[in-house]
């Protein structure tokens, strides 16, 4: 499968998924107009990449500094599909980098945590 790059906005991230690598990497801010429609094709891509896997370690960057409301519903989608996948064999590693000093951003990382059991979260606190 082709690997994923879509260069950041002022409204919305980086996203640069390395398929051929097994790395995914989310960066930047995340309020586009219509996250769903933003999202929507990237989650479709990753889900057909998923499904090719098995046995595969995944590393997921994340370096988001900012996300609504609608961004967030849409990367607990993303995160479901990487959930599943970690549950059925293939090892989840995501790398959370945030500002050590937002605890919005380290919160939203612990909750992930407790809603996706199966992956392996880092928090990597980023000092500034």
């Amino acid at each position: 499968m082709d690997n994923l790059f879509i260069a950041a906005t002022a409204t919305s991230p980086e996203i640069d998924f390395r398929f051929d690598e097994h790395v995914l990497s989310l960066r930047g801010e995340s309020y586009p107009e219509n996250a769903a429609a933003f999202y929507a094709p990237v989650i479709e891509r990753l889900n057909g990449w998923l499904a090719t896997c098995t046995d595969t370690p995944i590393t997921v960057e994340v370096t988001l500094t900012y996300f609504n409301s609608s961004s967030t519903k849409m990367l607990f989608s993303v995160f479901d599909a990487l959930d599943r996948a970690a549950s059925s064999g293939n090892p989840v590693q995501v790398n959370w980098y945030r500002d050590e000093e937002d605890e919005t951003i380290l919160e939203f990382g612990e909750e992930l945590q407790t809603d996706f059991t199966a992956i392996k979260f880092n928090d990597c606190p980023v000092a500034t």
